[in-house]
């Protein structure tokens, strides 16, 4: 077996290289899951109380092409009428990334009846919490 060690090492050595080369990036993408989690659990629930506990301040909602920018207390309205008119029998999130600059966004699917909504949410990091800024809904 020492004969052997010398041609082994290497292989071990790039063998823990590959798996930390592979985790750095699923990581990343587990912890950007779990910044959309609860958000993507208040949509699913159809509870748009719960949903507005994770926006900014004022966010920006567009549904259906129609874009305007709500306080929290507005936000909860417009969300709660658009799950009255399309209650969710489906949600989940595709896709999650961010931009080079930072800005972390998840792409989700909404299913409502016979129709589906693609979803765009970007957030925004404060105080080391982020909150949404922007969702949209968008009929396919």
């Amino acid at each position: 077996m020492a004969y052997f060690w010398p041609i082994l090492e290497p292989m071990r050595t790039k063998k823990w290289l590959w798996i930390v080369f592979l985790a750095i990036p699923l990581a990343n993408v587990w912890g950007q899951a779990e910044i959309f989690a609860p958000i993507k659990d208040a949509i699913k629930a159809n509870n748009a109380k719960d949903a507005v506990k994770y926006f900014n301040q004022s966010a920006d909602i567009n549904i259906e092409g129609e874009v305007n920018n709500y306080s929290k207390a507005q936000a909860e309205f417009v969300l709660g009428d658009f799950f009255k008119k399309h209650p969710v029998a489906d949600f989940n999130i595709v896709h999650t990334g961010s931009s080079p600059s930072g800005l972390k966004f998840a792409i989700g699917k909404y299913q409502s009846g016979g129709d589906s909504y693609s979803v765009l949410m970007r957030v925004k990091e404060s105080d080391k919490k982020y909150f949404v800024h922007e969702i949209s809904f968008i009929k396919e």
